[in-house]
C-alpha cells in the first residue's frame, strides 16, 4: 500500500469524496469507477475488501456483499494531486451489475487481451464442444503440446531469417497460443512469468 495517510489526501474538492478507480492488478483492465469517503477508505485499508461510498443510497457499500464477486485489494496509491485514487485488485468474477467482466467492457487494451485469451484457454480444457482443436491439443497430451511450440518457434525463426514481416507476425501469434496452451497444461498463469521478469531487473529499467 503506498497510501500511509489518508488525511494527506485532498477531501475537500467533492466535500468529503475521492473519485476511485479500479483496475485488474494481472491485466491492466479498467473495471469500474466510483467513489470513497474516509470511513470506507478506513474500512478498504483494514479489510482489503473495496469499499465505496454511495452518492444515491448515502451509504458505504463492500463491491460483492451481496453477490460474492469480491475486489481484494493488491495496492492503492493516489495521483500526483492527491484527489484521485487508483486500486489494484484481483476481482472475483464479474465486476458489472450488468453482468460483464468490466463496466467499461467493450473498450479492451492490447495487452489485456492477453490474459482475457489465457482465460478462454483455461476455460477450454473441460470444454470439448465449443472450443474443440484446443480441448483436443489439451487432450494429446504434454509431449504433443510441447512438439507444437518447437515447431511454432521453428516456423517463426524461419519467417524472421526471410525477413518476413506479415509471415513472422502471423508465426508469432500461432508461437503465443501454443505457449499458453503449455503453461496451462502445467497450470502455469502468464503472470508467474511476468514476476520472474520483474525479478530480473526489468521493473526498475522500465521506470528510467
Amino acid at each position: 500500500m503506498l497510501i500511509n495517510d489518508i488525511n494527506k489526501l485532498n477531501w475537500n474538492k467533492i466535500n468529503g469524496l475521492i473519485p476511485v478507480i479500479i483496475q485488474h492488478k494481472i491485466s491492466g483492465q479498467v473495471l469500474m469507477h466510483a467513489f470513497m469517503n474516509k470511513e470506507s477508505l478506513k474500512i478498504t485499508l483494514m479489510t482489503k475488501k473495496v469499499t465505496f461510498f454511495s452518492r444515491v443510497r448515502n451509504k458505504l457499500w463492500t463491491k460483492g456483499e451481496t453477490t460474492g464477486n469480491y475486489l481484494y485489494v493488491k495496492n492503492i496509491v493516489s495521483d500526483c494531486d492527491k484527489d484521485t485514487l487508483l486500486i489494484l485488485v484481483e476481482s472475483i468474477k464479474k465486476t458489472c451489475h450488468l453482468n460483464k467482466y468490466s463496466c467499461f467492457n467493450y473498450a479492451i487494451a492490447d495487452y489485456t487481451f492477453l490474459y482475457l485469451l489465457e482465460k478462454f484457454l483455461k476455460k477450454c480444457k473441460t470444454h470439448p464442444k465449443q472450443y474443440s482443436y484446443t480441448f483436443d491439443l489439451y487432450q494429446s497430451g504434454l509431449k504433443r503440446i510441447s512438439q507444437k511450440v518447437g515447431e511454432e518457434a521453428v516456423e517463426t525463426i524461419i519467417a524472421a531469417n526471410h525477413n518476413n514481416k506479415k509471415e513472422t507476425i502471423e508465426e508469432t501469434a500461432d508461437l503465443f497460443y501454443h505457449l499458453l496452451v503449455l503453461l496451462q497444461k502445467q497450470n502455469i498463469n502468464f503472470d508467474n512469468v511476468i514476476q520472474i521478469l520483474k525479478e530480473r531487473n526489468f521493473k526498475n529499467s522500465l521506470k528510467e
